[in-house]
């Protein structure tokens, strides 16, 4: 065996298929997914220019398909001119001005339904506003807002004009809002005096501050949503209520019609080192995956209420909630709070209320929710859910199998849906009426997106669950286009190998006798063990099968003897285990890995806390984590964190 291949010892044989009546009224059917493949293998340009004439609005119609002339710089449609906002918004109006495009909850409760109508309307106004403070086509915006209706008609209305925005987390630090601010050269901040999250106010406008107290800043105008109503200090002349600045604006802003590849978002990834990473994305190649990723893969119905869970800080927000299913003409969920708060039942009593069709939700929270038991989830009628999905990291079979049987009832299928912010869209994931689904794989590449997994050479891994480096073959619309104000960082970060010809996505993957495609992890997640090459996230699976365990995060530390160690942090259901009880729990998790894998994938250590360092979104702060298991000074921004307190007990000092 070679020291560079990614072993791979679990194995899934369960399938599902979907339903007789789910593909009888499937968007998307068996036969049409085959022809959809074979079009893109047939002639791929052709493929994607019949989706983009389909599927956008053009102003300009576009003649030149792809643009390689500088790869791995693609560009696409580049004579084409469109506006983003007037495909979400204004193509609808002449069949569904009517129509509920926004239903908005706040965590206290309040809910708003807004029309496509007056979704233009809100848009335009706000969009005249900016203009009125001397926005224009290419400023860059930053959005750092809470979870509202507000957020997504600031991004709108940044896209009406040919504004650039970018937004920031509103769970992000003063120190990290400054940082995204001065490499994007903003000129424009868009927040609020505060949000409500886990029944506490979130001072959004106090962070917002402090960034910019710092000398030098390039911001001009703030603009302020007055959301909770609790005092703030405004800076006369730099701030203005969001309230004062579309007074008497008009309702109608005619569109920016910008090309094919200018600039519509930046939005700021966390580099393995150095400074965060401002991922450029397009406007109608990005428009175009979002459109058509939305009809395939959540197969958008008219009567759908569509609920991405996910905040606009994050690119889930963007393509799932504030511009696909728009740009579809679907209706959308938008939920400003906590899913315990009051309880653990809020996410299912949304679902109830507001009668959701597809939820598509992240499996950090799946697992969170799955610790309450079943009796939250039976409280409340599911009966209108009939599309489940998941979302930022791979979902282990068991939590899989619970959102199946307890939130699904058996009856729903399951997107497990694999994607980057810099593809900017789900690129491997079932299509729900034609393929059938395995617990814990995103399954089979969409049309169009030419995925593989290669070895060191470059060359396709045709042995099945051989792990290796999942790489895209083709470049695709949605792509990333370059990294804000440094190309050789983007050419250095995802073509770094095989001549540069193949998209890195950065994580290890396999695929099994079927053909479906399993993520073992990012790369650097791979734990070497005595030669042997480990994907952390089967290690996790592993350990999450276990009956008192809910969740698991699997890092390294360095070993003298066998150059890496193991090290899992977990979480048990009730209380966390002390003392004798923890020794006993630490005895049987490994014995119970060494059964599942096999003796070389026992944890040389485990440690045992109330919970993992999640960012607000759900996401694992793993780099946090291998400073925890290796004892080195924590120096990195966890300010973002759910839950800083699991950090000492983590480390054990709590």
């Amino acid at each position: 065996m070679s020291s560079n291949d990614i072993n791979s010892t679990l194995v899934e044989n369960r399938l599902f298929p979907p339903s007789e009546e789910f593909v009888a009224n499937a968007r998307i059917k068996p036969a049409d997914f085959t022809a959809l493949h074979k079009q893109a293998e047939d002639d791929y340009e052709g493929f994607w220019a019949n989706q983009a004439k389909q599927n956008i609005d053009w102003h300009k119609p576009f003649t030149t398909v792809l643009d390689d002339s500088n790869a791995p710089h693609y560009q696409w449609f580049t004579d084409g001119e469109l506006n983003l906002s007037y495909n979400c918004i204004d193509k609808h109006l002449a069949t569904q001005a009517d129509k509920t495009a926004i239903i908005f909850e706040g965590e206290k409760g309040d809910t708003r339904h807004i029309s496509y109508q007056q979704l233009h309307d809100d848009v335009c106004q706000f969009a005249n506003g900016m203009k009125a403070r001397g926005i224009k086509k290419g400023d860059r915006v930053i959005i750092y807002m809470p979870m509202t209706a507000e957020a997504v008609i600031a991004m709108q209305a940044c896209a009406r004009i040919g504004a650039i925005h970018s937004v920031v987390f509103g769970g992000f630090s003063a120190d990290s809002l400054r940082d995204r601010i001065d490499d994007a050269g903003a000129v424009m901040l868009i927040t609020a005096d505060g949000g409500h999250r886990g029944g506490k106010i979130v001072e959004l406008k106090e962070a917002a501050d402090k960034s910019l107290a710092k000398a030098g800043s390039t911001i001009e105008n703030v603009i302020v949503l007055k959301r909770t109503g609790h005092d703030i200090n405004m800076q006369q002349g730099r701030d203005h209520w969001w309230h004062d600045i579309i007074e008497d604006q008009s309702t109608e802003c005619e569109p920016e019609w910008v090309n094919a590849t200018h600039p519509l978002f930046l939005l700021y990834t966390s580099g393995s080192t150095g400074k965060p990473k401002g991922i450029q994305h397009s406007t109608a190649g990005y428009l175009l995956n979002a459109i058509v990723t939305n009809l395939w893969v959540f197969d958008l119905q008219d009567k759908d209420i569509f609920w991405c869970t996910a905040d606009v800080g994050w690119i889930t927000g963007h393509t799932y909630v504030a511009f696909g299913p728009l740009a579809a003409g679907s209706t959308v969920v938008i939920y400003e709070g906590a899913p315990v708060v009051p309880d653990a039942g809020r996410f299912w009593k949304i679902c109830e209320e507001l009668k959701v069709t597809i939820f598509y939700t992240a499996p950090t929270a799946i697992r969170a929710l799955m610790k309450f038991g079943d009796e939250f989830p039976n409280k409340y009628d599911l009966s209108s859910i009939r599309l489940l999905g998941t979302v930022g990291e791979p979902i282990n079979p068991e939590a899989w199998m619970w959102y199946h049987k307890v939130i699904g009832k058996e009856r729903c299928p399951i997107v497990d849906t694999w994607w980057q912010t810099e593809t900017g869209a789900n690129m491997i994931a079932p299509i729900p009426g034609a393929v059938s689904t395995k617990p814990g794989s995103c399954t089979l590449p969409l049309p169009g997106i030419i995925a593989d997994v290669v070895n060191e050479q470059g060359e396709s891994i045709t042995e099945a669950n051989k792990g290796g480096y999942l790489v895209i073959r083709k470049p695709f619309p949605s792509m990333l286009q370059t990294v804000w104000g440094d190309d050789q960082r983007y050419v250095d970060t995802y073509f770094p190998k095989f001549d540069g010809k193949y998209y890195l996505a950065g994580d290890s993957a396999r695929r099994d006798a079927d053909g479906y495609f399993w993520i073992m992890g990012r790369i650097d997640d791979v734990v070497n063990i005595s030669g042997h090459r480990l994907g952390t996230m089967e290690v996790e699976s592993a350990l999450v099968a276990h009956e008192r365990v809910v969740e698991a995060a699997v890092v390294s530390r360095p070993h003298e003897v066998k150059g890496e160690a193991i090290v899992a942090f977990v979480i048990c259901q009730g209380e966390r285990p002390v003392g004798e009880e923890a020794e006993k729990m630490v005895q049987e998790l490994r014995a119970w890995v060494g059964e599942q894998i096999g003796a070389i994938a026992k944890p040389d250590d485990i440690r045992f806390a109330d919970g993992l360092p999640k960012t607000r979104s759900g996401k694992i702060m793993r780099r946090l984590l291998r400073n925890i298991a290796r004892g080195e000074e924590i120096t990195q921004d966890i300010s973002t964190l759910e839950n800083e307190g699991v950090v000492k007990q983590l480390q054990g000092k709590e």
